[in-house]
């Protein structure tokens, strides 16, 4: 398999994915970016070597050809967002916000997460077969669907 098409597999099991497509959908990564960091890291990961940053622009998922600089500005918009998202989770930690009840329900939906991807991997360590594997990740996933759309169906008044 080339390394465009692993990319483009990899990538697209990503944007398709429900849950990553909801919690992308309220991020501050607009879909190209996170397209672009995705490809920063998995395009080395797979190739097994770095790859200089026009043949990194040419995996993106869209048709049209984008230069390298386009690429490099549009991966260092992610890169900003995601350092600044991480200074908000530690502002509020330091503030003592994360200490409040209100949080509760994004603590939650983090468990829930977290207990989604422990299931999946006890699931296939355990042998079980692939429709039972089937029928708990469905459950699990559609309940974590259901968490994180109330909550991002909350407004800023009810964090």
């Amino acid at each position: 398999m080339k390394l465009r098409d692993s990319v483009h597999s990899l990538l697209e099991s990503a944007v398709n994915d429900p849950i990553a497509k909801i919690m992308a959908d309220n991020s501050h990564l607009t879909q190209i970016q996170l397209e672009t960091l995705l490809i920063d890291v998995l395009a080395d990961n797979i190739a097994g070597k770095s790859l200089k940053y026009d043949e990194k622009a040419q995996l993106r998922l869209i048709k049209a050809k984008i230069s390298r600089g386009a690429f490099n500005r549009t991966l260092r918009q992610a890169k900003e967002n995601v350092t600044k998202s991480i200074y908000t989770v530690i502002l509020l930690g330091y503030l003592g916000l994360f200490e409040t009840p209100t949080l509760d329900p994004y603590l939650v939906v983090a468990s829930q997460l977290h207990m989604y991807l422990e299931a999946y991997k006890n699931a296939v360590s355990e042998g079980t077969s692939i429709s039972e594997r089937l029928k708990i990740t469905s459950l699990l996933r559609q309940q974590l669907e259901t968490s994180l759309k109330e909550l991002s169906g909350r407004s800023a008044r009810q964090m």
